[in-house]
C-alpha cells in the first residue's frame, strides 16, 4: 500500500445504485433535455454517449485485455490526448438516438458494475495522475472511477435544473476520493517536517482530512497528534466543485474558513481531482 494515500476505501458496493441513480435519471429525461449544455461543448446525449465510451473502455482493458485503440499524437500530453479520444467518440456517436444511448448505457454499466464488485482492492491497476501514483492500487482506480460516473451524473442534473444528490452513500465517498489529490498537490511546497494541514468538510457526507510533511513530500496517513499549521473549512457542494474545477481555487477560497496559514490553505486550495 502507498502510505502516503491513507487508508484504503472501498467503493465496489456503490457501483451498483450509482448506475442505477443514473438510469432513472436519464429514462425520466424529456426529448428537449437531451440538447441542454451540460459542460461547454457538450450536451446532456454528448454526456451519456462519454459515460458509453468510459463503460466500453473499462471493459476493453479490465475484463477483456483488449488492448487496440488511440495512441498518443507526437508530443501530446495526457490531458490533451484524453480530451482528444472523448471528443472523438462522441462525435461518432451523434447518430445514435437518446433511446438507443440509454438501453445501451443499461446494459453496458451493468457489466461495468459487475467487473468493480469482483475486484481485488490491492491488485495493481491504471495510475491515478492526479495522486501522482502510477500504478495505482484498484481500490484507487476504483474509486476514482466512481467519482467519474457519479459527477458526470450531477452535471446532467445541473443541465435539468436538478441540484447535486445529497445522498450521503455517494458523496462521502466522492469527498473522501478527491481528497487523496493532497499529497500531489502539495508536492512542490515546502514545510518543516510535521507540518500538518487539514481540510474538513461540513455536512453528513462531510469529514476530516489532515495531510503531513515528511521528508520531502506530504503523505495522508494517520497523524500524530497536533495542532494543524493551517486548517481549510469547506462545504461539500464548494469542495466537489473545486477538485473538479467546477469553481476556482479563488471561489473556493472566499468561501472558506481559514485558520493559520493562509499560503498553505492557499495552495491547498489548488487541488484537483480529474485529469485537467
Amino acid at each position: 500500500m502507498n502510505a502516503q494515500l491513507g487508508a484504503p476505501s472501498d467503493a465496489r458496493s456503490l457501483f451498483a445504485p450509482e448506475h442505477a441513480a443514473l438510469m432513472a435519471t436519464l429514462r425520466s429525461l424529456a426529448a428537449a433535455d437531451w440538447g441542454k449544455e451540460t459542460v461547454p461543448g457538450w450536451t446532456v446525449r454528448d454526456l451519456a454517449a462519454h459515460i458509453l465510451g468510459d463503460f466500453y473502455g473499462r471493459l476493453a482493458r479490465d475484463r477483456d485485455g483488449h488492448q487496440n485503440g488511440p495512441g498518443f499524437a507526437p508530443g501530446e500530453t495526457l490531458g490533451a490526448f484524453i480530451h482528444r479520444i472523448n471528443q472523438e467518440w462522441v462525435d461518432a456517436h451523434r447518430r445514435v438516438s437518446p433511446v438507443a444511448l440509454t438501453d445501451t448505457l443499461d446494459m453496458i454499466g451493468g457489466q461495468v458494475t459487475r467487473l468493480f464488485e469482483a475486484a481485488a482492492p490491492g491488485s495493481p491497476s491504471l495510475g491515478v495522475s492526479w495522486a501522482g501514483v502510477d500504478p495505482a492500487p484498484m481500490w484507487l482506480d476504483s474509486a476514482r472511477e466512481f467519482t467519474e460516473f457519479w459527477t458526470h451524473r450531477q452535471q446532467i442534473r445541473h443541465a435539468i435544473g436538478q441540484d447535486t444528490d445529497p445522498d450521503p452513500r455517494f458523496l462521502s465517498m466522492v469527498l473522501d476520493t478527491f481528497m487523496r489529490a493532497l499529497p500531489h498537490t502539495l508536492r512542490q511546497v515546502t514545510a518543516p517536517v510535521g507540518t500538518q494541514i487539514q481540510v474538513r468538510i461540513k455536512g453528513p457526507a462531510g469529514g476530516s482530512w489532515t495531510v503531513t510533511a515528511i521528508g520531502d513530500h506530504w503523505s495522508l496517513a494517520e497523524p500524530d497528534a497536533g495542532r494543524p499549521a493551517a486548517l481549510v473549512g469547506l462545504d461539500a457542494e464548494t469542495a466537489w466543485r473545486l477538485c473538479t474545477r467546477g469553481i476556482q481555487p479563488d471561489t473556493a477560497l472566499a468561501r472558506a474558513r481559514i485558520d493559520g496559514d493562509y499560503e498553505l490553505a492557499e495552495a491547498t486550495c489548488r487541488i484537483v481531482s480529474i485529469v485537467y
